[in-house]
């Protein structure tokens, strides 16, 4: 790691945070997070997540103190054309709400810090909706607490102390969204299907954020052609509070701008400081005796972190939903089955970990993947929707799990985020319209965190019971 950080340049020795936190304020618009799955929630605390977007549910949001709050689009599970429809329908909603309150949006689209996802086509359609066809797209995928690094725009992912190019990662490999461009330059070529001229493709480098005139900076954005696409590079948090300051002073002096970043840029954006992770007590008050771990993520490192919980002292009863028999003519009986030994271990005051059988099963191409993804999840949600039993907490593992349990499984339409059980793993408290109202729900990414970490989290929780 250090070969690929050695002669970048000292941070700046000013903190940036006040002056941005007064940009923040003196804007007075209200920052909407576009979340296509709900991890992205992994570095705020205290914010609004809606699973819904209905102009009356936005107008009703843009009307509070808030500034900031997500909208779980789930839009990484869906087909491209069903993605855009739906960013479509975003923009135009929130365009609408804003018209009704009076009250000025600025939208990122916050999306996978590993490049998987519906770029640049839900980007374009929602900076379209939004009255913005001739946005300038930011492109910022760094997350500091993930080990997601830019350097010399190439795109890194941490694995202990080496830095791997993105593309020659697992991630890349994705059956739906898989790349071969660490480069972010040409992985947006490569998305865009080279429909975007090499020419419109521009850098926002380290020595920019660390060395350079941020009001220098803010003006080279503001110039920009209409279109443009610029890569922002980045190491540390104090780099996305650079560019978020130089980018707040480029749409002050009239730029449009609509992010594609990962999670680490909202929190900068937001002027958001950092804060400690969460005390078992902060997170659980119920007396309830069970506690439900749901995985759904077949990435690899989910698989290793599922072998670590199951191999720790004291862990919790393993019920296996069989993915073969859920694309089976017994995939009725098997969901049954399941439900009902789920039930019965946490009836028993034990605590479960229900996970889908880890070989993984992809289709003959991105969409038939996507179909089988989405027969899984749907049976992960009917064994939630049929547990009865009082839970203490529920931690859902993966993106697309953790959505569906959230909005399908336990109808959540609201919650708040009330801060991160570990680095980058978000705990929310369910709505009181949902079906475990203040339930701490875990969303726990499918590729953050060491191989004890899921294991880490369910001590966590687990040992505040027998305090």
């Amino acid at each position: 790691m250090s070969d690929v950080l050695k002669g970048l340049p000292p941070q700046r020795g000013m903190d940036l945070l006040p002056e941005l936190r007064a940009s923040v304020k003196a804007s007075g618009k209200c920052v909407v997070v576009l979340d296509d799955d709900p991890t992205g929630t992994q570095t705020v605390y205290q914010t609004p997540v809606l699973t819904t977007w209905g102009v009356d549910a936005l107008v009703d949001q843009l009307r509070r103190d808030d500034a900031m709050f997500y909208i779980l689009t789930n839009s990484r599970a869906l087909p491209e054309r069903d993605a855009v429809e739906l960013a479509r329908t975003l923009g135009r909603n929130l365009r609408e709400a804003s018209a009704v309150t009076g009250r000025d949006v600025s939208v990122i689209s916050r999306s996978d810090s590993t490049l998987r996802g519906h770029y640049p086509a839900e980007v374009d359609a929602v900076a379209e909706s939004l009255g913005h066809p001739d946005a300038i797209h930011v492109i910022m995928p760094f997350f500091l607490q993930g080990g997601r690094l830019t350097i010399g725009d190439t795109h890194y992912v941490a694995e202990g102390d080496v830095l791997v190019p993105a593309a020659e990662t697992p991630f890349a490999k994705d059956a739906t969204f898989g790349f071969s461009h660490s480069n972010l330059r040409d992985w947006v070529f490569e998305k865009s299907g080279g429909a975007v001229d090499r020419s419109a493709l521009h850098s926002v480098s380290i020595d920019d954020l660390r060395r350079g005139d941020l009001d220098a900076l803010a003006a080279r954005i503001a110039a920009l052609p209409p279109g443009s696409v610029v890569i922002v590079n980045a190491v540390e948090i104090a780099d996305a509070r650079a560019f978020a300051l130089a980018a707040r002073k480029a749409e002050r002096s009239g730029a449009e701008l609509v992010y594609r970043t990962a999670a680490s840029f909202v929190q900068a954006y937001a002027g958001l400081d950092e804060m400690p992770l969460l005390r078992s007590e902060q997170m659980i008050a119920s007396e309830n005796e069970a506690g439900l771990i749901v995985v759904g993520s077949y990435v690899p490192k989910t698989t290793t972190q599922l072998e670590h919980l199951l191999a720790a002292d004291d862990p919790p009863q393993a019920v296996v939903l069989d993915v073969g028999q859920l694309l089976s003519e017994r995939a009725a009986e098997h969901l049954a089955e399941v439900a009902g030994r789920v039930n019965m271990l946490l009836d028993q005051g034990q605590d479960v970990v229900l996970h889908t059988s880890r070989g993984l099963v992809t289709g003959s191409d991105g969409e038939s993947s996507l179909r089988i993804g989405t027969t899984v999840s749907k049976a992960v949600v009917e064994v939630v929707r049929a547990t009865e039993v009082p839970l203490r907490f529920l931690i859902a593992k993966g993106g697309i799990t953790s959505s569906d349990v959230a909005t399908k499984g336990l109808d959540v339409r609201r919650a708040i985020v009330l801060g991160q059980i570990l680095p980058g793993i978000p705990v929310w408290s369910l709505g009181p319209e949902s079906r475990r109202p203040e339930l701490p729900y875990v969303v726990f990414p499918g590729n953050v965190g060491g191989d004890d970490a899921l294991a880490l989290a369910y001590k966590k929780l687990h040992c505040q019971r027998e305090a």
